[in-house]
């Protein structure tokens, strides 16, 4: 078992709330993986989670299909035993996160001066193969050079216009502040003037390590570390739009967009594990150590009523994203859904789970 973290067993009967839980929604979160770990089975990562495993499981839940709550709850408890994970260091951590829904428009104009880029063709993909000596381990995107591989325009120099003139602009935004809340959510709702919704997620990123700048503040004595919702951060940003514009720039940071075209509008983005997420149902975990499709149940109170207030957040979630801050064992990032309630929502919850319980398949 890598260091760092127990995986400790736990009846069903020992998880709050899990026989009050909707596992019919659970089950119907699950079911998008399924079919996708079918074509692409998920890779077997650090917590030991089996991705075969989890690909019979799916297969098994396809033909087993539809489900209802009583069923959908029977095969879990079937198919998956719980484990709880307790980090060696720290504790569990939950954050939110949610998909913007902006104005923007497909060509320049006096209003909408902000683009979104598409992912640049000398952007590569770094594995141990290609990395060359000397670039930083967090790397895993460069630039292809005529010198090699070397590391990608940071986001200061791509909002000078390194890359201007070579038609990768997507599309455009009126607020350099939603273009970089966009980035740091990684999907977005662009509302057109004049052809519907544009809807783009993530494509790759220039490769610098993220840094987030509400710390940032904190680490400055801006404001207590609880104080720092994301509301509190976008009004710092636009207070003085020059500051806030060199404060953005110390996240080097940079991502780049695709459009997504026939996506279901009840749900999220196309997420790292190649299917849409789901609102209340999905998870952003770490990549190098979570199996994509394993269900986690989590045990919390989260501010997610009208008026901020804690309420208790019992149910089982599909480990179904990542990001680039959710860096753990027992580290999620909630998915909330989209627009601009979502969005005040996801930036209140900054909260300790009483329990991040992995359900592990039992083969």
């Amino acid at each position: 078992m890598p260091i760092g973290f127990r995986l400790r067993d736990l009846p069903f009967a020992a998880l709050p709330g899990w026989a009050e839980d909707r596992h019919g929604e659970a089950m119907t979160a699950f079911l998008l993986s399924a079919a996708r770990m079918i074509d692409e089975p998920p890779r077997t990562r650090a917590l030991g989670v089996d991705g075969a495993a989890l690909v019979r499981i799916a297969r098994a839940a396809l033909e087993a299909a539809p489900f209802d709550d009583r069923s959908a709850r029977a095969f879990f408890e079937a198919r998956f035993r719980p484990m709880a994970v307790e980090p060696a260091e720290g504790t569990p951590f939950l954050t939110g996160y949610f998909e913007p829904e902006v104005d923007g428009s497909r060509v320049p104009s006096a209003r909408f001066t902000v683009p979104l880029y598409r992912r640049p063709d000398d952007l590569v993909d770094i594995r141990d193969h290609n990395r060359p000596p000397g670039l930083d381990p967090a790397f895993a995107f460069a630039r292809s050079s005529p010198d090699g591989i070397v590391p990608y325009h940071d986001r200061a120099a791509i909002e000078d216009g390194v890359l201007a003139g070579r038609g990768l602009e997507l599309v455009y935004l009126e607020d350099p502040v939603e273009a970089y809340f966009i980035h740091v959510q990684g999907s977005a709702r662009i509302r057109l003037a004049d052809s519907g919704t544009l809807r783009v997620t993530y494509d790759g990123k220039a490769g610098w390590p993220y840094t987030s700048i509400g710390r940032l503040l904190v680490e400055r004595g801006v404001a207590p570390a609880a104080e720092m919702t994301a509301d509190r951060l976008i009004a710092w940003l636009k207070a003085d739009p020059a500051r806030g514009r060199a404060l953005m720039r110390e996240n080097r940071s940079y991502i780049f967009f695709r459009e997504t075209p026939d996506l279901d509008p009840g749900l999220g983005a196309v997420a790292a594990a190649g299917v849409q997420i789901t609102p209340g149902r999905s998870l952003a975990v770490d990549r190098l150590l979570h199996t994509f499709g394993t269900p986690i149940y989590l045990d919390a109170d989260l501010p997610l009523g009208s008026d901020g207030a804690l309420t208790p957040f019992r149910r089982l979630m599909m480990a179904q994203d990542t990001g680039s801050a959710i860096v753990g064992p027992a580290r999620g990032d909630v998915f909330v859904g989209c627009g601009a309630d979502a969005g005040r929502r996801a930036g209140l919850i900054r909260h300790a789970p009483r329990a991040f319980v992995l359900l592990v398949p039992k083969e």
